[in-house]
């Protein structure tokens, strides 16, 4: 496989999560003028943070008039993940120079990242050069759909019937995006914890509730672990 033809191989091979980025980016876009943001303040947010989950956390928060404080911390919390997607991608694309792994680190989205680093374990075979081809074959795809779309919901979100009920994209986003990464004990494990304990904690004010959970799930991962890696030497003969 050529560098082009794995670039054009990630972009289709992430062409189905465009039936959820639209919905999902025009959401934002009707949300986040609803939260009071002109159509360039929407647009600015879009571009510089790309990340939908803690978009929606930040504009939730001002909107229920949380300390802008609150609403940064919540937002960082919620895109912690892309720190550890960073930390999974490490091993597959960390040999490219910094210019190309700061641009990789700008363009990454959850669709992309979870199609990228499936395909990579899958196919170990795949050369360097060909994975960060294949990367930006995901990322190109996604990106200008999420631009495009959060402009269209910005313009005319307003006129969009409430029937449509586009926040169905936020779930199925998610639950496309995790249900294919669960691949082992401490996975599932890490993901009961979290989602029982978001359920536990959400009354907490201002959505700090899933900063305890998240905090919980990677803990409760992390000791599934370590208990499963104390089992296995103990069984050793």
């Amino acid at each position: 496989m050529t560098p082009r033809k794995a670039f054009w191989r990630g972009y289709l091979d992430c062409a189905p999560f465009t039936l959820i980025v639209v919905p999902y980016s025009m959401l934002f876009g009707v949300v986040a003028r609803d939260a009071g943001l002109d159509v360039l303040q929407t647009m600015s947010m879009s571009v510089l943070v790309i990340a939908g989950a803690s978009q929606f956390t930040a504009v939730a928060l001002l909107q229920d008039q949380a300390p802008v404080f609150i609403a940064l911390l919540a937002s960082l919390a919620v895109n912690l993940r892309m720190a550890m997607y960073s930390a999974a991608l490490v091993p597959h694309i960390g040999h490219a120079k910094f210019s190309v792994r700061a641009l990789m680190a700008y363009l990454m989205v959850d669709q992309a990242f979870a199609v990228a680093v499936r395909t990579y374990e899958d196919r170990p075979d795949m050369t360097p050069p060909i994975k960060v081809a294949y990367y930006f074959g995901c990322m190109a795809l996604i990106c200008p759909f999420w631009y495009g779309f959060t402009l269209l919901g910005a313009l005319v979100g307003q006129g969009i019937p409430a029937s449509f009920s586009l926040d169905f994209a936020v779930p199925v986003c998610f639950i496309a995006l995790t249900a294919p990464l669960l691949r082992s004990g401490p996975h599932i494990f890490a993901a009961l914890v979290a989602g029982m304990a978001a359920l536990v904690f959400a009354w907490v004010p201002w959505s700090l509730g899933l900063i305890i959970a998240a905090l919980l799930g990677v803990f409760a991962g992390g000791q599934a672990e370590l208990f499963l890696a104390a089992r296995a030497k103990r069984l050793e003969p």
